[in-house]
C-alpha cells in the first residue's frame, strides 16, 4: 500500500507540473521538454556508459530545428522514418537477442533516434493538426498514465501469467490487458471531454499508447538488465529515475505522431 501511495503522489505531482507548463505558452512548453530531455538523456548516457556533451547539443538542435522552428517538413519525415525503424529494431533485439547490439556498438544511434527523437516528436504532437493544441499532448500523457497505472494495479492484484519474465519478471499478461483496458477507457473519457478527434481515433491512439508504451518499458528494462541496475536514477520517489517514468512515452511518441500525421492527411 505504501508503494502505491508514493507512486501516486509522485506521479500526480509530475502530471501537474507537465499540465501547468503546457497551458502557459509554447515557449514554456518547449522549455519544459528540453529540461526533461536533458535529465532523461543524462540518465540514459550513464546507463549505456557513454560520456558525451555532443548528445546535449543534438537534443537542443533537434528540438529547435525540427520542432520549435522546423526548417523542412521533409527532414521531419525522414527523421520520423529512421526513428521508427530504430525503435522497431530495439524491439526485435529485445525479443531475440541476449544483448541489445546497439547498447554496445551503436550508442549514438540509440541516443539520436530513440531518446532525442522521443522528445522531438513529443513536442511535435500538439502541432499535428497545424496549430498548437496542448490538449492533445495532455491526452497522450493521460493515455500512457492510465495504461501504466492499470497495468500495475491489475498485475499486482491478479497477475499470474508472465509477459516476458526474462526481461521484466514482474510484468504479467493480465497486467498488460488491464493497462490496455485502462487506456481504452481513458480514450473514451477524453473523447467525451474534447471535440478534437472522433471516438475511433481516440481508441486507436489508446491502443498505440498502450502497446508501444509497454514495449518501451520492456526495452528500457532490457537496457537496465544489461547495465546491471534496478533503476535509471533516483530523481522521483517511487518511480526511480525520470527515464523510468518517461520510458513508455519516449518510445511511443514517434508512432503516435506518425498516426496523427496519417489522420490529418486523410482528413
Amino acid at each position: 500500500m505504501r508503494e502505491v501511495i508514493v507512486r501516486t503522489i509522485s506521479g500526480v505531482l509530475y502530471i501537474l507540473i507537465v499540465i501547468f507548463s503546457m497551458y502557459t505558452s509554447r515557449e514554456w512548453f518547449m522549455a519544459l521538454f528540453f529540461l526533461l530531455g536533458i535529465l532523461v538523456l543524462k540518465e540514459f548516457l550513464k546507463l549505456v556508459h557513454l560520456t558525451s556533451y555532443i548528445a546535449y547539443v543534438l537534443l537542443a538542435a533537434g528540438l529547435y530545428f525540427l520542432s520549435y522552428n522546423t526548417f523542412a517538413d521533409q527532414a521531419v519525415n525522414i527523421y520520423l522514418i529512421l526513428s521508427c525503424f530504430v525503435c522497431l529494431f530495439l524491439f526485435k533485439d529485445m525479443l531475440w537477442t541476449s544483448k541489445i547490439p546497439m547498447f554496445e556498438k551503436k550508442k549514438y544511434i540509440t541516443t539520436i533516434f530513440y531518446i532525442i527523437s522521443g522528445f522531438v516528436f513529443l513536442t511535435l504532437i500538439p502541432f499535428s493538426n497545424g496549430t498548437f493544441m496542448p490538449e492533445i499532448i495532455v491526452a497522450v500523457f493521460s493515455l500512457i498514465w492510465a495504461n501504466d497505472t492499470m497495468a500495475y494495479v491489475i498485475g499486482k492484484s491478479f497477475g499470474k501469467h508472465k509477459l516476458l519474465e526474462r526481461i521484466s519478471p514482474k510484468k504479467t499478461i493480465e497486467g498488460f490487458l488491464g493497462g490496455l483496458g485502462g487506456s481504452l477507457i481513458a480514450g473514451f473519457i477524453i473523447f467525451k471531454l474534447t471535440n478534437i478527434y472522433n471516438l475511433p481515433i481516440w481508441l486507436c491512439l489508446a491502443l498505440i499508447a498502450s502497446v508501444f508504451g509497454t514495449i518501451g518499458d520492456l526495452v528500457q528494462s532490457k537496457f537496465k538488465r544489461q547495465a546491471g541496475v534496478k533503476d535509471s536514477g533516483n530523481l522521483m520517489p517511487g518511480h526511480g529515475g525520470l527515464y523510468d517514468r518517461l520510458d513508455s512515452v519516449v518510445y511511443a511518441s514517434p508512432f503516435i505522431f506518425a498516426f496523427l500525421e496519417i489522420v490529418d492527411y486523410v482528413s
